[in-house]
């Protein structure tokens, strides 16, 4: 409640002899909060809460400004507070991606997801954003045996089960390490994406950017097609997935001319980014006792499930997940939940 009295004193600063009400926006998985002012008028606006002393505002208003320039749709920022962590931003409504979709409309908001993403990736440069370098992958990869097989399942690995997963560890990294390098969002899927629904809103509105890094082209269709929270039927996302493929060739960006060979380096990215997420929950509930992330833990390991499948250097991941496969997780969720739901809210 502090910081909310801290926000309405800014505000009350920003706008003199304006009346407006301070209501709850959204949340992420980190310390930030987003609160929405309505003015007298109606009109509204977004507050980013960024305490300070856990967050920096400074990521965000860099990315912010490259993916601005780049054409695609972000908030403007109308004015911050570096000092107290505060930002006013322009409202993308509150509507996302996940919340819109359905079989009507999934082609054409998919398609605008699509085309901004080329956007982003045609406006890259090195040395703009941080390297998503091999320390920083090998990192995310390091969550899934310490937070999701140790500490979420209480599994001990034998040395040669330790072996063989840093030989695992070691072939996902050297496919991730050779794909062309881009702007990269991280987190490009259906809740970081806004339905808009004023006309001549260009969608998706694009949000929750501030880790974008400079790294492997193929990740950020993989956040968006093997997202965590909602599944599509595999030949639709492949066909998607070569509609960005073509797309991104015309647009004269550093996809692997051959499709295949593209569609390895996305189904080893995928495998990267569903190690590093299993891992990401299993913190995010045992650390920060978030536990709304647990009902997301069958489709992201089904998701790599199917990819070790397909890859016989992969079986030890597969091994791995068969041994916790039947282990009922918290809140009674399970690894084989059998048919899940398209939508995972």
């Amino acid at each position: 409640m502090e910081r909310q009295k801290q926000i309405s004193t800014w505000l009350a600063a920003l706008w003199p002899g304006r009346s407006f009400t301070l209501a709850p926006a959204s949340a992420d998985a980190s310390f930030r909060r987003y609160f929405r002012a309505t003015l007298d008028d109606g009109a509204t606006r977004i507050v980013m809460d960024a305490p300070p002393a856990n967050e920096d505002c400074r990521p965000w208003l860099h990315v912010q400004q490259l993916f601005q320039a780049a054409g695609v749709h972000v908030p403007e920022v109308l004015a911050k507070d570096l000092d107290q962590g505060f930002l006013l931003l322009s409202d993308l409504g509150d509507t996302t991606y996940l919340q819109a979709l359905n079989a009507d409309n999934a082609v054409p908001l998919y398609a605008d997801a699509i085309a901004a993403l080329v956007k982003i990736q045609r406006a890259s440069r090195p040395a703009m954003l941080p390297e998503y370098d091999r320390a920083l992958l090998r990192r995310e990869l390091d969550l899934f045996p310490q937070w999701f097989l140790a500490k979420h399942h209480q599994l001990v690995l034998t040395l040669g089960e330790q072996q063989s997963l840093e030989a695992v560890f070691e072939r996902i990294l050297a496919v991730n390490l050779a794909e062309p390098k881009v702007f990269v969002h991280r987190d490009y899927h259906s809740r970081n994406l806004m339905r808009i629904a004023r006309p001549n809103g260009a969608n998706p509105g694009i949000i929750d950017f501030q880790d974008a890094v400079y790294g492997p082209i193929s990740y950020d269709m993989v956040s968006l097609l093997k997202d965590a929270y909602i599944e599509w039927d595999e030949d639709l996302a492949l066909d998607w997935l070569v509609r960005y493929w073509e797309q991104a060739r015309k647009a004269g960006l550093p996809v692997a001319a051959d499709f295949g060979e593209f569609f390895r380096d996305y189904e080893w990215m995928g495998v990267q980014r569903h190690v590093k997420v299993l891992g990401i929950f299993a913190r995010l509930y045992h650390r920060d006792g978030k536990d709304g992330y647990l009902k997301d833990l069958p489709l992201v390991a089904r998701y790599l499930r199917k990819a070790c499948e397909r890859y016989s250097e992969l079986s030890p991941l597969r091994k791995l997940l068969d041994r916790v496969e039947d282990k009922i997780t918290v809140l009674g969720y399970t690894m084989d939940a059998g048919t899940l739901g398209t939508r995972r809210e």
